[in-house]
């Protein structure tokens, strides 16, 4: 059972997954994958919630402690439909998560970060179902205190050009809050 807690933590000082999932069109029922969930989890936490108790978030992540963390979370939430998945997104299906079942995948300040972002989009369209979402979030090339270098911020050109090169197309760009850009892809 899914605790409506409106407490739940949802990253809202830097960006608000709740807002973007919605935006994405998230619903009840939909089987959502959180690309590099993190520790905190925010996206998986919301859409968790937003899927309902017959839907189902795979988090996924690198870090065991940040899997188990996401435990404690959704623990401390009463959020039963999450699963970990513990895999290294560089990896050309390391989820292992079946082909074409998902219908939303969330990458979420994760691709600034890898050496391999092009694999990372691949992974992203073959677990996606035809016509499913993929959401992008990532850091703007802008100087600001905090977050990655300017020179470690991920082009979102380049970002474009791969997920193309992965079967997603295009079909929205947009300012994800003050500091993040959105993309928004489809698998056709």
């Amino acid at each position: 059972m899914i605790n409506n807690n409106t407490n739940m933590p949802g990253g809202k000082e830097l960006i608000d997954a709740r807002s973007l999932l919605e935006k994405m069109g998230i619903g009840e029922r939909m089987i959502v994958a959180d690309l590099g969930c993190g520790k905190r989890a925010y996206f998986s936490l919301q859409a968790a919630k937003l899927v309902g108790g017959f839907g189902l978030v795979y988090a996924v992540d690198v870090l065991k402690t940040a899997l188990e963390n996401v435990i404690s979370m959704a623990n401390l939430f009463g959020v039963a439909n999450i699963k970990t998945v513990w895999a290294d997104l560089e990896v050309f299906g390391a989820t292992k998560i079946p082909n074409q079942t998902i219908d939303l995948v969330i990458i979420n300040n994760v691709l600034f970060q890898a050496s391999k972002s092009e694999i990372i989009l691949q992974e992203a369209g073959r677990i996606l179902k035809k016509a499913g979402k993929l959401l992008v979030t990532d850091w703007k090339k802008t100087l600001i205190p905090f977050g990655p270098s300017a020179e470690n911020r991920v082009d979102p050109e380049k970002i474009k050009n791969q997920a193309q090169g992965a079967g997603l197309i295009l079909i929205d760009e947009f300012e994800a809050g003050p500091y993040h850009f959105g993309l928004i892809f489809e698998k056709r």
